[in-house]
């Protein structure tokens, strides 16, 4: 019995040893799982909606926008799984642009000042070509973009106003 003590807190730290060494390597070979699992994700379709700043652009002659328009769009994409996580990461960075020139747009009715929208809807088209992700724009929230367009008045014409 003597001998059976001795040598069984030998064995216990030997059991500990393996069962560390046993977590760390069910730990290793389940991250790893899931790193193969995501890859393999990647390369299937996906649907994502991504929240991208907006730049308004080519606004007519003598005219600016005084009251601030929705400034975040979130576009609906659909396509590789790896080509919507890529627009993800830059998503944040680079804005769309809206060319006031080239979209319908339209004043609101019964409008006092010079309000104006734009049905979001219309400028799928023209947002897919600028992501140049191979990934499809399903759809645009908000549905409808508001702004207001007013005269530009000179900086030496509005300091002349306001000293009389």
């Amino acid at each position: 019995m003597k001998g059976n003590t001795e040598t069984r807190p030998e064995l216990t730290k030997k059991g500990v040893g393996n069962t560390n060494r046993d977590i760390v390597v069910f730990a290793f070979f389940l991250f790893l799982s899931f790193a193969l699992w995501y890859l393999n994700a990647l390369g299937k379709d996906a649907e994502a909606g991504i929240k991208y700043p907006v730049v308004f652009t080519n606004l007519p002659k003598d005219r600016i926008i005084t009251e601030k328009p929705q400034m975040w769009l979130t576009i609906y994409l659909k396509g590789k799984g790896s080509s919507i996580l890529k627009l993800k990461f830059t998503g944040k960075k680079i804005p769309v642009n809206i060319d006031i020139s080239k979209v319908n747009y339209r004043r609101v009715p019964g409008s006092q000042n010079l309000d104006y929208y734009i049905v979001s809807s219309g400028l799928i088209k023209s947002l897919t070509v600028q992501l140049r992700s191979g990934c499809e724009v399903t759809s645009i929230k908000p549905d409808t973009i508001f702004f207001t367009l007013e005269k530009n008045v000179p900086s030496t014409v509005k300091s002349g106003k306001n000293a009389r």
